[in-house]
């Protein structure tokens, strides 16, 4: 079983080298599957290419893919579409979430057929998160009651930063899910895997909390209601919809 990993970043000229080093380092030492690691770089306008492409003579087994839109989504759509392995997931660079769970989360997948995707959460049984600034921990907690609330979510992280799915799953999920380019799009490929009967597990992680991290908190939060609304008005037509066919 192979697997490839996508590297989602936008100007991350001072983390995009220690991350993939750091991981390339990890599993050359600890996975034993063929590892293919793809950066894909979703508008950059500092060095990070240049970077990227010193990192790709340095190593064979990563690759970097540059596309036109801004966006954590956008570049998961065309992560997964450039996908072969038999696994795909994804990663930030900032490897907040511990990189020795990539060997835990693929044992499971291995050994666990009935398993199709892995879901890290930082706030399951077991997880252990650190260095979570006081208003980050509250918007953190607020979007997963609002998820609950909403679309009576099961899982109890959707931003974790950490997800490895199968092959065919992935696809049938990017193929589902809006062409929203922002982080939401991960919390609808969440969402829309419980909606179609996915077997998700919760992992729990050891997470650590980046504090040269390139997100901005406030305008994500007000892109994530703003996508809320949005999906559950598509969900309550897709219900629609198929009540009027039944």
């Amino acid at each position: 079983m192979d697997v490839t990993i996508l590297f989602p970043v936008l100007n991350e000229r001072l983390r995009l080298e220690k991350g993939i080093e750091k991981a390339v380092g990890y599993i050359r030492k600890n996975i034993e599957s063929p590892c293919r690691l793809i950066i894909v770089d979703n508008g950059s306008t500092d060095e990070t290419p240049r970077i990227a492409g010193r990192l790709c003579e340095k190593y064979e087994e990563v690759s970097y893919v540059r596309i036109r839109e801004r966006g954590v989504g956008a570049a998961l759509r065309k992560g997964i579409a450039l996908n072969k392995s038999d696994i795909v997931g994804y990663m930030d660079i900032d490897l907040s979430a511990d990189i020795r769970h990539l060997g835990q989360a693929l044992h499971i997948l291995e050994t666990c057929p009935e398993i199709d995707y892995i879901n890290g959460t930082r706030f399951g049984r077991g997880s252990e998160t650190r260095g979570r600034k006081w208003y980050r921990r509250i918007t953190s907690r607020g979007l997963l009651l609002l998820l609950k609330a909403v679309f009576g979510m099961r899982c109890t992280d959707a931003v974790c930063g950490f997800t490895f799915v199968r092959k065919q799953t992935a696809q049938q999920l990017a193929a589902t899910c809006s062409r929203e380019n922002g982080w939401f799009y991960t919390i609808e490929f969440l969402l829309r895997a419980e909606r179609m009967g996915v077997s998700i597990l919760d992992l729990p992680v050891k997470w650590q909390e980046d504090y040269d991290t390139t997100v901005r908190v406030w305008k994500t939060i007000k892109n994530y209601l703003i996508q809320t609304a949005r999906l559950k008005r598509e969900f309550w037509k897709e219900d629609r919809k198929n009540a009027e066919k039944n």
